[in-house]
């Protein structure tokens, strides 16, 4: 069985609020008594994309065991590269693979520089084509910030990721692929893509408000959330949600 929390959107910035809201989802986490394989972070760890931004990620992100993490439309490669991963700069999509007991996690870029839509370059796209590959018969998570599907909040679907029937042709051939987790969305949802779960995150520096609930976009005083996926042994894959509750 693997256990893995599932955060995005912290969207660190030079305001304390932001660092507050991600340290008490962090400290949450780290606190708990039972043990988690894994922490992801599906992109937007920084608002700006600037080097002292994440500087301060790097110190959230310490101290936690097996932590992935991918970026999204408001990182910048070339600080993302160098402060997080300890690389040269390059604009390149950040693709990385890790592997978490018996399972594999293919963390992609679908950013867009200077863009907050989303897209799957096609090397990322034979990049994670070479992962599925060498994965075998091992479950695989395919991960990302933009969701490839409608969520039907008018302001996140016009900036969803576009091209999603290319991503869709290829999962389908490789029936190891577990599930889709992302983030952008800013609230919890659950849809299927290509047949497969479908998970988005809750967002951390803020929710999302759905169209029927509130002509507002965003409200800023909802607490953060985490999402926590199981994967039996039966491959079986549940997720829960808990609210991050000051005091919690």
């Amino acid at each position: 069985m693997i256990v893995l929390a599932h955060v995005s959107d912290i969207h660190i910035d030079n305001e304390q609020r932001s660092v507050d809201r991600a340290t008490q989802v962090f400290d949450y986490l780290h606190r708990l008594p039972g043990k988690l394989d894994a922490i992801l972070v599906t992109g937007d760890l920084a608002d700006h994309g600037l080097p002292e931004e994440y500087e301060k990620v790097a110190k959230l992100f310490s101290g936690s065991p097996a932590l992935l993490h991918c970026p999204g439309n408001h990182d910048s490669r070339g600080p993302y590269r160098e402060v997080l991963l300890g690389e040269s700069a390059s604009g390149e999509p950040i693709n990385r693979v890790h592997r978490v007991g018996e399972a594999v996690f293919a963390m992609c870029d679908s950013s867009i520089p200077g863009r907050s839509d989303g897209f799957l370059a096609d090397e990322t796209l034979a990049w994670l084509e070479s992962v599925l590959i060498d994965a075998a018969d091992a479950p695989v998570f395919v991960c990302f910030h933009h969701p490839p599907v409608l969520l039907h909040i008018p302001f996140i679907d016009g900036i969803k990721q576009n091209g999603e029937d290319r991503l869709a042709a290829l999962i389908t051939r490789y029936p190891n692929v577990v599930a889709v987790l992302c983030g952008h969305a800013h609230t919890s949802a659950a849809s299927t893509f290509a047949g497969l779960p479908l998970l988005v995150a809750p967002g951390v520096v803020s929710t999302v408000m759905l169209p029927w609930e509130t002509d507002e976009i965003v409200d800023l005083t909802v607490p953060p959330a985490v999402a926590f996926h199981i994967l039996d042994d039966n491959r079986r894959l549940t997720t829960h949600y808990r609210v991050i509750s000051p005091g919690l």
